[in-house]
């Protein structure tokens, strides 16, 4: 009988054990079936150009934490070149390309303060051109050294108004109507005994150019002029804006960002008041930048050039790539129902917090943008969803907006512990204008 109980015993085992086997093996396999969040998307990216866009939005938990509002970020510093402003390089190449305006082989020209100028070298030679950038020489130095490892070439020169000639901007220019010269010569030239001759008024003569900074193989100059042309803005509405809108569901209260160029906040906000016109849009402006008081007042000054104050440049901030004192057609385009302004040293604590809380390294941008849209939660109070952009990463600005020295030198070193810098809400004011005549700023 014993025998028996133990075999009995044995098989129960023995068919135990096979059913968890059998449970065991039907689970893993279907969990080997169920594709990952990351295998999604099989189909790899058609080269580094289609690698552009489609940037996760992120919720930023520490504000959002902290404001009752759910604040939420959208990773541009995950494009290729690092920033937002990857979209805009290649929306103004493709649109040059199709035009006629540059020819592969030719050589993109522009006048930078670093972002745009990255993107320009980043995406460039995927179209089989070349760039030449003008910055400013007060710009972080990693920006030019970056500039020149991507292949472009680099002109560092003194900063001055956008009406001096020798602007960065206005230089930017001029390479490119030289480029294009140079190319036109370059088109008569016959190539005799290994030797270039140009044909002038019907006679030969020796056709180098002398001093050119272009090679002698140019096949002629295209300016980006990422202020005024709208591919800019284009980018941003037929891209940035409807990504927003279809990670967020459409279900968004507010959306804020700073501008430089313009294109940015206006391609975003014309698209999402299109598509729902109850969506609030504002800017969030940089000491000395006169683009809020244009959005508030009607009039496009600074305390500081109404003082007699005004430094060096255009606008004297820590922050680059953001704050203008003139309105670009890309900014015209706008959907703004107000503006609030931030500071240099609200920007660099709310780097800190950030980086300390959220593990997030920005740069002064997308810093400044947080700033805004901390502005926008205490104005609108909780229970609201507020998108902004996280420009590009705090790579391109260790050697002034994180140097330590730097900072004391000007009076900006950290010493919040959470967004007291902000102060409390009750501080705050919010300055809004109406569009039902909007003219009075877009002139």
């Amino acid at each position: 009988m014993a025998s028996v109980r133990t075999t009995g015993a044995f098989v129960a085992a023995i068919s135990m054990s096979m059913v968890l086997f059998s449970y065991f093996l039907c689970n893993y396999r279907s969990k080997r079936k169920t594709p990952s969040p990351l295998s999604k998307n099989k189909k790899p990216r058609n080269g580094l150009i289609h690698a552009v866009g489609n940037t996760p939005l992120i919720r930023i938990n520490s504000l959002s934490e902290a404001t009752g509002c759910e604040i939420l970020g959208k990773c541009e510093f995950l494009n290729p070149g690092g920033s937002v402003k990857d979209r805009v390089a290649v929306k103004i190449i493709e649109e040059a390309l199709e035009s006629g305006q540059l020819v592969c082989g030719g050589v993109v020209t522009e006048g930078s303060a670093g972002s745009t100028a990255i993107s320009l070298a980043t995406v460039a030679p995927a179209y089989g051109c070349k760039c030449h950038v003008v910055i400013p020489d007060d710009v972080a130095i990693e920006k030019s050294q970056i500039l020149e490892a991507l292949g472009a070439t680099v002109e560092r020169v003194r900063p001055v108004s956008i009406t001096h000639r020798d602007h960065y901007v206005n230089i930017a220019r001029r390479r490119a109507l030289e480029a294009n010269e140079l190319a036109s010569k370059l088109r008569k030239t016959e190539k005799i005994d290994g030797k270039f001759l140009e044909q002038i008024n019907g006679c030969m003569s020796d056709g180098e150019k002398k001093g050119s900074i272009f090679s002698s193989y140019c096949s002629g100059g295209f300016f980006a002029d990422q202020f005024e042309n709208l591919a800019n803005f284009r980018a941003h509405y037929q891209g940035t804006g409807p990504e927003i809108w279809e990670q967020s569901g459409g279900s968004l209260d507010s959306f804020v960002a700073a501008a430089g160029t313009g294109g940015t906040v206006a391609g975003i906000s014309s698209f999402l008041q299109e598509k729902n016109p109850n969506i609030k849009c504002f800017l969030i402006d940089p000491p000395g930048s006169g683009l809020f008081n244009k959005v508030t007042r009607g009039v496009m000054y600074t305390r500081e050039e109404a003082e007699g104050k005004r430094l060096k440049n255009p606008f004297d901030t820590v922050t680059e790539g953001i704050g203008i004192n003139r309105l670009t057609q890309n900014f015209k385009m706008a959907k703004l129902d107000g503006a609030y302004r931030g500071t240099d040293k609200e920007a660099v604590e709310m780097s800190r917090y950030l980086l300390k809380n959220d593990g997030l390294f920005l740069g002064s941008s997308s810093a400044m943008n947080c700033v805004g849209a901390v502005r926008v939660a205490q104005s609108l109070g909780p229970g609201h969803t507020i998108v902004t952009i996280l420009c590009d990463s705090g790579m391109r600005h260790l050697s002034k907006f994180y140097d330590a020295q730097y900072l004391s030198e000007h009076g900006l070193t950290p010493t919040a512990t959470g967004l007291e810098f902000l102060g409390p809400a009750s501080t705050l004011r919010r300055f809004d204008v109406i569009f039902g005549d909007d003219s009075k700023w877009k002139q």
